[in-house]
């Protein structure tokens, strides 16, 4: 994932995109493509195109004039990304997100499944914050940690925070000669957390706080985070080049995190009943289908996390649900094929899928499978 910065995307002088520039970045993401990584864009410049072509003054804006101005610059920044993109045979999507998508269960998946399955489709998404609708309760305010909640979302590998600064100091270096560059966090302490500043733009929005928010929410998921110069040319191979950055390294990979924390859940919302044979298919690292769940209890929706008994009622695995109990009740024991025709609606094959399902115990489990 790589996110850009409003000072990276307009020009100082004109308030205009930065063309050039930006199409050395679109050449950078195209060779990501290229070599097979999956790539998702987070992209600011809505608000500062269209306070332009509003006259609207320098300094800060009320909210429901960065809305107007987002609103005019939004069509602008999307028309950038299609022409510079379906030139190049790639199709463009615009994702527009607020603060409640990634923190309310049904907006999340549903935000989470159209990402994987543009990304499926071979699609490249531009995300931005939806500010023409957001209140100021429910805005992100800065797209640094809208895209570590997306990186999280999507189970991203690494995020590249393209700033107007080369990476984290000790102190501001702009006003401090001795500040000292820091290369590798590998923990975020209070220290870290106090090194942050505010922006250095009069475009944007996220100072270096910001990033170290954002860089909280990213090692959590387990995924890494860069903070790079993005001013020069073709920003993304530089960093592969070996230019200055700070990289912040999380201990787990996003999948091992993402069980770590399907594990850690207290109270699980339901629990699932399986037979012995999908028993034995989640011991081979398969995702649990419909056909062998025999049994469903408690109050869950999709999203929760379930816990998965054996025949015996031992809790031998925990997953995040795709179906209400409700529905998993009608489907329970049936084919994957069938599920359109019980619920009336397409949904997913997997009652829960392998990435979103964490084995607990698993060696005493296998023994007991062996043995029936």
């Amino acid at each position: 994932m790589v996110k850009v910065g409003s000072a990276l995307l307009t020009d100082p002088e004109t308030g205009r995109i930065n063309r050039s520039w930006l199409e050395s970045l679109i050449e950078d993401l195209l060779r990501l493509r290229r070599r097979g990584q999956q790539v998702i864009l987070v992209s600011s410049g809505a608000i500062a195109l269209g306070r332009r072509q509003l006259g609207l003054p320098k300094g800060p804006l009320r909210l429901e004039e960065s809305q107007a101005a987002a609103a005019v610059g939004q069509i602008r920044l999307a028309h950038a990304y299609k022409e510079l993109l379906e030139s190049r045979d790639i199709t463009v999507a615009q994702v527009l997100l607020t603060l409640e998508d990634s923190e309310r269960r049904h907006r999340y998946l549903n935000a989470r499944a159209t990402l994987e399955t543009l990304l499926s489709l071979g699609a490249l998404p531009v995300i931005n914050e939806n500010d023409t609708v957001a209140t100021t309760e429910i805005r992100y305010g800065d797209n640094d940690r809208l895209a570590a909640r997306v990186a999280q979302m999507a189970a991203a590998d690494c995020l590249v925070l393209l700033s107007d600064v080369d990476g984290l100091y000790t102190a501001d270096p702009n006003k401090d000669p001795e500040a000292g560059f820091i290369k590798e966090v590998l923990k975020i302490t209070p220290e870290i957390e106090a090194m942050g500043g505010r922006s250095a733009s009069d475009v944007g929005s996220g100072g270096m706080t910001t990033k170290i928010l954002a860089a909280r929410i990213a090692i959590s998921a387990g995924c890494h985070m860069c903070i790079a110069a993005g001013h020069h040319r073709h920003p993304v191979s530089r960093i592969e080049d070996g230019a200055r950055c700070t990289w912040f390294v999380p201990s787990a990979t996003p999948i091992a995190a993402r069980k770590q924390w399907i594990a850690g859940t207290l109270r699980p919302a339901g629990a699932v009943t399986i037979d012995p044979g999908a028993q034995r298919a989640l011991l081979d690292g398969r995702s649990l289908l419909p056909a062998g769940v025999t049994g469903a209890r408690g109050r869950f929706e999709r999203g929760d996390t379930v816990s998965i008994l054996s025949v015996e009622g031992t809790e031998i695995a925990r997953g995040i649900v795709t179906y209400s109990d409700a529905d998993a009740v009608k489907i329970m024991g049936r084919k994957s094929s069938e599920i359109e025709g019980i619920l009336g609606f397409r949904g997913r094959d997997e009652m829960i899928h392998r990435d979103d399902l964490v084995l607990l115990n698993p060696e005493p489990a296998l023994k007991e499978s062996v043995g029936s």
